[in-house]
């Protein structure tokens, strides 16, 4: 089955670029696009696209806020923003709306497409340099309104699984890493992202940033 998706850019021509690369691909459907942050949410009540590829820089509405009432709204549908400078202020904030993923817009065409995949199949790598940005946006960033929930929730195995995808590794890798099977390291991420309450790989990123679980010693064996 193809992907859904809808396009989210205040700029006709940067439209059609992302056009021409999506209807490339046998994976996607291009099922239509918007001028605004503010038809984006509209647009997605309308066709229910499966993912959202979402400028942040946009009048009348901009990306994130959009993103932010898309989430809130159709908190099954994907968002990924699109932007020319890799911001921390900006991907922080991207995160913490629910978005999936953060792509710039001058990256190699091959390399948006990897990602995309890698994003659907759940075995999506964050670059190196996107997860410096984290580290950067978190280490500046203020406390949150809420308190959050502490790695002691986790089991050792967990922070071990958690340390392995903050580094953007893929399922297959983990398992790899750990001598587990594939399907093993699927259900340590989902008990994870319940535990933590946390929605996606890139939110558990941040956290494994925020609470010093980048570089845990690996073990192999065990479950």
């Amino acid at each position: 089955m193809k992907t859904r998706v809808l396009v989210a850019d205040d700029h006709p021509l940067a439209r059609q670029a992302v056009r021409s690369l999506i209807e490339g691909e046998d994976r996607f459907e291009w099922i239509g696009e918007a001028g605004s942050g503010a038809e984006a949410i509209r647009l997605c009540g309308e066709l229910l696209p499966d993912l959202v590829l979402m400028d942040i820089r946009m009048q009348d509405m901009n990306g994130l806020e959009a993103t932010r009432r898309i989430k809130q709204l159709y908190p099954h549908i994907r968002v990924v923003m699109l932007t020319v400078s890799d911001d921390a202020a900006d991907l922080f904030t991207a995160i913490r709306y629910g978005a999936q993923g953060y792509l710039l817009k001058n990256m190699d065409p091959d390399d948006w497409i990897a990602y995309l995949q890698g994003l659907l199949d759940e075995d999506g790598e964050i670059s190196r340099r996107m997860a410096d940005r984290l580290l950067q946006s978190f280490r500046t960033a203020g406390e949150s309104s809420e308190p959050e929930i502490g790695p002691g929730v986790l089991s050792p195995r967990e922070c071990e699984i958690l340390s392995c995808v903050s580094s953007g590794q893929s399922n297959r890798q983990i398992a790899e890493t750990l001598v587990i099977t594939e399907n093993t390291v699927k259900n340590h991420i989902k008990n994870i992202l319940a535990k933590l309450e946390l929605d996606n790989r890139v939110q558990l990123t941040a956290y494994a940033v925020r609470h010093g679980l980048t570089q845990i010693g690996h073990k192999p064996g065990g479950k």
